[in-house]
């Protein structure tokens, strides 16, 4: 009897899809060579851009970082495969690099038509003119352009994947609960001629602008409210004594105000925003009150010293003279002379008050429109 023996030969185990495309693909590709067969065609990269947030705005440094979600499409003729030899409908997700070497895309999506999807997010830090006039009203525009620094028009294109309407009204992305509103995003693109040759370049500019309320409600209400608080205080009695001591209160209270709201203020050296001027102006006119307070409350109490003077001599008149009876008429006499002088004077001191008041009022009136005319001539231009 012979014993009967069965082999039965196993298949090799296939490799997956993804695998075998890979190194279909990916055998002999050099990412150093343009991806077309006829090196007289032009490649055409295709460029979308969606912004995310505004992170930092620096005015020292006269830049802003921005967090944008960025995506290329372009064609590459050596990446094409038939989707019957793989799965149908499959999409390859690769490195695209050399052997041995990083790859300088981080990863990329090929379909079987050959068509290369870079999509990514990145932190972009724009450098551009910021304009902090307006603080904290201001509006920025700053632009974002891309372009081939060694490949000319004739051999790599830019073009907008959307038009240009689409990514200039696109906010669906954009973080709006921040401190600054999105505007728009337009976009242009042109050639530019440099060595005999057209480079293509497409411009993104990013309009934002700052939302107010934070610093209209922490800046500049409280610095309003301390000016008619001061304005108010011409109405205390000027022979109280309290008014001085009130007004270095009102000033000492704006000083550690502004010192603690320093950081708050943009720091730039191109142009001194106007808020700046405001501030700095009100502490001048808090001086100016105060200064016009001690200058009168001075002659009001110099006034006083002398008539105490007078009184005191005319009652020692009275005490150690000779001329009995009728001195003493005299003296008295003299003393309500010297009252009439006192109410005089003070008299003369509350017209000088008002009439450095309406002064004062004169001024303020007068640095108010200027503020106001030139915040009118920044909004219309």
């Amino acid at each position: 009897q012979v014993p009967l023996i069965i082999c039965i030969i196993l298949p090799k185990p296939k490799r997956s899809t993804l695998n075998q495309l890979t190194r279909t693909l990916l055998r002999k590709y050099d990412c150093g060579v343009r991806p077309v067969h006829n090196w007289t065609s032009t490649t055409t990269v295709h460029i979308d851009l969606i912004l995310q947030s505004v992170l930092d705005v620096d005015g020292k440094t006269q830049s802003i970082t921005t967090s944008i979600w960025y995506r290329q499409i372009w064609r590459d003729e050596f990446l094409v495969w038939d989707p019957e030899d793989f799965d149908d409908g499959f999409s390859l997700c690769s490195p695209l690099m050399e052997e041995g070497k990083s790859p300088p895309i981080p990863y990329v999506y090929v379909n079987s038509s050959g068509a290369v999807k870079n999509y990514r997010p990145i932190q972009a830090v724009l450098a551009c003119s910021l304009e902090m006039y307006a603080f904290p009203f201001d509006k920025q525009n700053c632009s974002l352009t891309f372009r081939s620094w060694l490949h000319s028009v004739k051999e790599i294109d830019l073009a907008l994947w959307r038009s240009a309407e689409a990514i200039a009204n696109d906010k669906r992305e954009f973080m709006n609960d921040g401190e600054w509103e999105l505007l728009a995003i337009p976009s242009q693109y042109w050639q530019i001629r440099q060595d005999d040759a057209d480079y293509a370049q497409i411009q993104f500019n990013l309009l934002i602008r700052r939302r107010p309320l934070l610093y209209v409600v922490g800046l500049l209400i409280p610095s309003i409210f301390l000016m008619l608080v001061d304005v108010v205080s011409f109405y205390l009695p000027l022979n109280s004594g309290t008014r001085i001591a009130f007004k270095i209160s009102i000033l000492l209270g704006y000083t550690v105000f502004r010192v603690n709201l320093m950081d708050e203020l943009p720091a730039t050296a191109v142009r001194t925003p106007l808020i700046g001027v405001f501030f700095v102006v009100c502490m001048a006119m808090l001086m100016l009150s105060l200064t016009k307070s001690i200058l009168v409350v001075k002659l009001l109490h110099h006034s006083e010293e002398e008539v105490k003077q007078m009184s005191l001599s005319a009652c020692l008149l009275d005490k150690y003279g000779s001329a009995g009876h009728s001195l003493s008429e005299s003296a008295l006499t003299s003393i309500k002379t010297l009252d009439n002088i006192n109410a005089q004077w003070l008299s003369l001191c509350l017209r000088l008050d008002r009439l450095l008041f309406r002064l004062y009022l004169l001024v303020l009136a007068v640095y108010t429109a200027t503020l106001l005319l030139l915040w009118a001539r920044w909004s219309f231009t």
